[in-house]
């Protein structure tokens, strides 16, 4: 395949995931800081309720879930087309050839990068440049919490195989550089963070440099899955179960 018809597919991909996410967030970023107050006085809300119902919230929050790993399918199914011996999950790292080696190093990456994060975001606040980020709904039911696991992994599927999988491997088959490479996905990754404000955005981008380089290190992506499914994890389920003992929800 030629590397024009290659570019064609990558910006396809994108414009129907997190490409698409990157513009609506710098436009949610221009709006909340320009309303009064600026972005210390607006909320970021990554799990809000779908509908007033029920049964109606379930089924949209179940849907929303499936239907945003299509991309991810589709991007694994490009790149499994590419003349190349290997299967397009051991060619990613997203294999069980080391189960405990890739669940060691995904916590090791979580801590490197939770707890810096954690601050990071307190200063964002401070300085007036980044909303109050709300991980949870304000209402919870009984699958409340299996939803925001599922939600949890599912937004680590979708961005560490698209952006860091797909997105440097399509790069680097086009001559670029490693480090325009990771730069470029560390780029994308901070751009879709940005309806957060500029602090998380700035932190999104420090998180792709580190996860990109581990990449090209490593050819790994199964560990970015795993510290960054623990990554929300913590804010999610943490933050509802800590909201509702401290009154918060």
């Amino acid at each position: 395949m030629s590397d024009r018809r290659l570019k064609a597919e990558t910006w396809i991909v994108l414009g129907l995931s997190l490409g698409a996410s990157g513009v609506y967030s710098l436009v949610s970023l221009i709006r909340k800081a320009t309303e009064p107050g600026g972005l210390r006085e607006q909320t970021a809300t990554l799990n809000g309720s779908r509908d007033t119902r029920e049964a109606f919230d379930f089924i949209y929050q179940v849907l929303g879930i499936g239907f945003a790993l299509v991309p991810v399918l589709l991007a694994l199914y490009l790149l499994s087309l590419d003349p190349v011996k290997e299967s397009v999950l051991r060619r990613l790292g997203l294999d069980a050839r080391r189960p405990r080696l890739d669940l060691g190093w995904g916590v090791l990456l979580f801590l490197a990068i939770g707890i810096p994060g954690l601050g990071l975001y307190g200063l964002g606040r401070l300085l007036g440049i980044t909303t109050q980020i709300i991980p949870a709904p304000d209402t919870s039911y009984w699958w409340t919490i299996p939803v925001l696991i599922l939600a949890a992994l599912q937004n680590a599927i979708v961005e560490e195989v698209i952006v860091v999988g797909y997105l440097m491997t399509r790069l680097k088959g086009f001559g670029w550089t490693t480090w325009a490479t990771i730069v470029t996905a560390a780029a994308l990754r901070g751009s879709y963070h940005l309806y957060q404000g500029v602090g998380p955005g700035i932190g999104n981008f420090v998180m792709g440099l580190v996860f990109g380089y581990w990449f090209h290190r490593t050819k790994r992506v199964l560990p970015l899955v795993i510290a960054h499914t623990l990554l929300d994890l913590v804010a999610f389920v943490g933050y509802l179960v800590l909201g509702d003992a401290l009154g918060l929800t």
